[in-house]
């Protein structure tokens, strides 16, 4: 196996691969990167059982066949050789017993390598089911999400982000049984046959990254225990997770008896200074009190070694009956982190009750809920 290739376009292609690698892995090949090539085109491959990534460099000016061939390489050092290399361009040639040379300018290192027959098969998925969304959608319904999902394995489907796909419409949610966060967008072209998925979070994240700020066009490809994303020459698969995921819309108020708007920035701005003192307690709670009376709405924490903090806050709207409510301060700054309107609007039913955070636009459906905090 021999080629030579453009350092930076390999490079490109190495780091999002890389993003499939795990140092913790308990399969050793699964440290490595595989390169397979042929004729055609060189398939970059990286796995950590949990997500795969494979990308093809078709042949062209900058990627020149001497010989076809696979290999695997230790990953980590592989992909910081390649970081360092001198050159616009580089030499890869595999020789006897899989040592690989590098070559570039004056500078040549030599690795050993493991046998690709011996790395695992991705995955095969059927396309029958595939469907396109904008990336641009698909990453802000993730932003919107994935925050909310669990971390404890004591009930792992909320590990993930429940996606309900139909021809219309994007209905994600996520929830760690403390706080919810649901978003739904309209699709123009959606799959024909509804498709449901619960994708870790983790996975989600990492894709995230690799869609960035451009808005390039999704396949997905729904299979039986994995999901496989394609965008050019990329296919990003992820594990899916087992079990039928808990119904979230019983979970949601349907009318409340105190309502507040708040403009997002203020709001976010008071409750960072009202935490600064809470995350020093033992308990992080912060205390909204909503008086509809005198229209006045106060937030308050306070630390037992530090001191206290009481802030009036400005409000657009007041309606309802009074309330005094307490909850976690990172869960509702989680909330207006991912909210996108100038304002948002906090629905209250009773003390003890989840109160929800939406959006000051009624054309936009997008739900957070959040569990709060008995302080006597």
């Amino acid at each position: 196996m021999q080629f030579t290739i453009n350092r930076n376009l390999f490079l490109e292609n190495l780091n999002n691969v890389m993003r499939a690698i795990s140092s913790r892995t308990t399969i050793p090949i699964l440290s490595g990167i595989k390169l397979d090539l042929s004729e055609t085109e060189l398939v970059l491959t990286g796995s950590d059982t949990n997500i795969s990534i494979e990308i093809k460099i078709p042949v062209n000016d900058d990627l020149k066949v001497i010989s076809t061939g696979s290999i695997v390489l230790p990953a980590r050092f592989f992909s910081e050789i390649i970081k360092k290399l001198p050159g616009k361009d580089f030499s890869f040639e595999v020789k006897e017993s899989f040592q690989t040379k590098i070559t570039s300018e004056n500078t040549e290192f030599m690795i050993n390598g493991l046998d690709a027959n011996n790395y695992p098969r991705l995955p095969e998925i059927p396309n029958d089911s595939a469907f396109t969304l904008s990336g641009k959608t698909f990453r802000e319904i993730i932003n919107e999400t994935v925050f909310a999902v669990a971390n404890q394995e004591s009930r792992p489907t909320l590990n993930g982000v429940n996606f309900n796909f139909s021809q219309d419409k994007i209905k994600a949610v996520a929830t760690d049984s403390h706080r919810l966060a649901q978003r739904t967008i309209e699709l123009e072209n959606g799959p024909e046959t509804k498709a449901k998925l619960v994708i870790p979070g983790n996975s989600l994240v990492e894709f995230s990254r690799i869609i960035g700020e451009s808005d390039p066009e999704i396949t997905v490809s729904p299979g039986e225990n994995q999901v496989l994303f394609t965008i050019g020459n990329l296919a990003f698969y992820s594990r899916l997770l087992e079990g039928s995921y808990p119904d979230t819309d019983r979970l949601i108020p349907t009318e409340s008896t105190t309502e507040a708007e708040f403009d997002l920035s203020t709001l976010a701005r008071a409750l960072d200074r009202v935490s600064l003192l809470t995350h020093e307690s033992r308990n992080n709670v912060v205390k909204l009190n909503l008086d509809t009376e005198n229209q006045k709405v106060k937030m308050t924490g306070d630390s037992a070694e530090i001191g206290n903090v009481e802030e009036e806050l400005p409000f657009k709207k007041l309606t309802g009956e009074s309330l005094l409510i307490a909850f976690n301060p990172d869960y509702l700054r989680d909330a207006l982190r991912a909210s996108f309107t100038d304002s948002v609007v906090m629905n209250f039913t009773q003390p003890l009750r989840p109160f929800t955070v939406v959006p000051g636009k009624d054309d936009v459906e997008f739900t957070q809920l959040i569990t709060p905090v008995r302080t006597f």
